[in-house]
């Protein structure tokens, strides 16, 4: 075992959060950094392509491969969950669609004991990460290291399903992610020139040339080590060979929303009575640890369309694919420079509401599972999910062995709230395609089919088909507070435990709604202002004179 390398900050994980922390703590010079990384740098071809994710969904490679135990509310059934496992973890294989949530998303944090996490907290973090295309709005950030632009173009199918959503009483909305959310509109994306921007790019590759930050990749962390209840080092292992980092100031946990419970528990650090199943040393007894694990759900409707107008037209036959690839390499067009859902919706559905509780998301193109094969007939896709779901579930380890995958347990439709806003989504979903012009370019419902129309038979579909992890949203399984269930106080501080922290969207008190990787860049860009203000020091330029290690 090798012993002897030493660190100010250790951060374990690579991806968005972990990425940000990385970047920041080390953009002063003054800290030595360790980052470490489970998986690979993010070289392959289909990472930076947005359209690519469909070849790095199933690739052990870059992703995790992850599958949730048997899920009693829909029928026992296994969810695949994809999880990113390179230089800048899920945001490198995810959809790129960024959205903010919604400022009580937030407030509600600071009310469940989240202080200086309201909107009031996080806007500035917002507005200081995003280059975005709305230039001299005061509700967006210009200049910041992620860049989100707007859809490059229209597309037929998409347009049609924002003028049947205005039919079906939904605002058309230019900007969810501004004034207010609720409407249909265009997806804002983190694609710059054709190309994803993920956390690497955003922060580690700007960050490269730093004496004092070293990136290690394919570094297994097995253990965070503690003396007298402090965290002093990490174990993990490289290639064949195990090695120990010291950290002389704090560990920072960012493996996310199952890796990070996953790897606190193999420390000793989680409920007692697991721990102790387990064969592993207590210690400290933290038992909201893998806890309030929750994800968004969401269901699929398919449709055949009556034109070759879909994206499953573009890229079917070979002499197609052929012409889209062109197209890309030429000019950074076509649908390798888009992503699949193009267009959305935030809607306010059921009981009164004051916000949107549903999200759609509009795809050109369908498949029997997402990112697997296309279908062979022209296809599109509408995606309803519960913006705020009340089931909760469960991340506990196995075994003492770090490889050995967790038990992932989403407890989907554990609330049967959760059931009846979705069935309401699927109903709603189905209305809009069933609207002109979006009706006007139906052949047929492909899944689930006219013949499902009674509730019964609605709700036996969903139990059936509803999913939720591939979406890739998985939080809150490490969450901040201030009561006996929190694992972490408001500056990320584990309970319990000296110099550490978790860093990544696990820290979420309840989901935000929608899609979660622009709020994890956030969480990352507040953290590292926490922890440097912690250790005395504030944020400044990267370094003069810097060089790869």
């Amino acid at each position: 075992m090798r012993s002897d390398a030493r660190y100010d900050f250790i951060v374990v994980g690579a991806g968005t959060a972990g990425s940000v922390v990385a970047n920041r703590l080390s953009a002063d010079g003054n800290h030595r950094v360790l980052l470490l990384e489970a998986g690979p740098p993010d070289r392959d071809f289909w990472i930076h392509i947005p359209l690519g994710y469909g070849k790095t969904m199933f690739n052990p490679r870059l992703n995790w491969c992850s599958w949730s135990a048997p899920v009693e509310g829909i029928n026992g059934r296994r969810l695949y969950c994809p999880r990113g496992k390179c230089l800048g973890g899920t945001s490198s294989i995810n959809g790129m669609l960024y959205v903010r949530g919604q400022p009580q998303d937030y407030d509600a944090w600071s009310q469940l004991g989240a202080k200086g996490w309201d909107w009031e907290g996080v806007l500035p973090y917002f507005l200081r990460l995003e280059d975005h295309f709305r230039t001299g709005d005061p509700l967006h950030g210009v200049g910041g290291p992620v860049h989100v632009s707007r859809i490059r173009s229209g597309h037929p199918l998409a347009d049609a399903f924002i003028e049947a959503a205005q039919r079906c009483g939904i605002p058309r909305n230019e900007d969810y992610n501004g004034v207010q959310q609720e409407g249909a509109g265009y997806f804002q994306v983190t694609i710059r020139n054709g190309r994803r921007v993920s956390a690497a790019d955003a922060y580690i590759r700007p960050a490269r040339g730093r004496r004092n930050l070293v990136v290690e990749t394919d570094a297994i962390a097995s253990r965070v080590n503690c003396v007298d209840g402090v965290a002093t080092s990490v174990t993990y292992q490289k290639g064949t060979e195990r090695r120990t980092a010291h950290a002389a100031k704090e560990v920072i946990v960012s493996a996310g929303a199952i890796g990070s419970p996953q790897l606190l528990q193999l420390s000793g650090i989680g409920p007692a009575d697991l721990l102790g199943a387990r064969g592993i040393g207590v210690v400290a007894h933290v038992p909201g640890v893998g806890e309030n694990f929750h994800d968004h759900l969401r269901v699929r409707l398919m449709y055949r369309c009556n034109r070759p107008i879909s994206t499953n037209d573009e890229l079917n036959g070979w002499f197609r694919r052929l012409k889209v690839g062109l197209a890309y390499l030429m000019n950074r067009s076509g649908p390798l420079a888009t992503g699949i859902n193009q267009a959305g919706a935030f809607v306010k559905a059921g009981e009164p509401s004051d916000r949107p509780n549903l999200q759609f998301m509009f795809g050109t193109l369908s498949a029997d599972l997402q990112g697997g094969k296309i279908h062979p007939f022209p296809g599109f896709t509408i995606v309803a999910t519960v913006l705020r779901p009340e089931s909760r579930g469960f991340v506990r380890i196995r075994s003492a062995d770090a490889r050995a995958e967790p038990e992932i347990q989403p407890n989907y439709f554990a609330s049967e709230r959760d059931l009846s806003e979705l069935l309401r989504g699927a109903l709603l979903a189905r209305k809009v395609v069933n609207t002109p012009p979006l009706k006007d370019l139906v052949a047929a419902e492909h899944v689930p089919g006219q013949a499902c129309a009674s509730d019964e038979q609605w709700i036996a579909f969903l139990r059936e088909h509803a999913s939720g992890m591939i979406v890739g949203h998985p939080c809150g399984s490490c969450r901040m507070g201030q009561d006996d269930g929190a694992v972490v106080d408001e500056r990320l501080r584990v309970r319990g435990v000296g110099r550490l922290r978790v860093v990544d969207a696990s820290i979420m008190p309840a989901i935000t709604s929608g899609n979660t990787n622009g709020p994890t860049f956030m969480i990352g860009e507040k953290a590292s202002d926490l922890i440097l203000q912690d250790w005395g020091s504030s944020r400044g330029a990267p370094p003069r004179e810097s060089a790869v290690v």
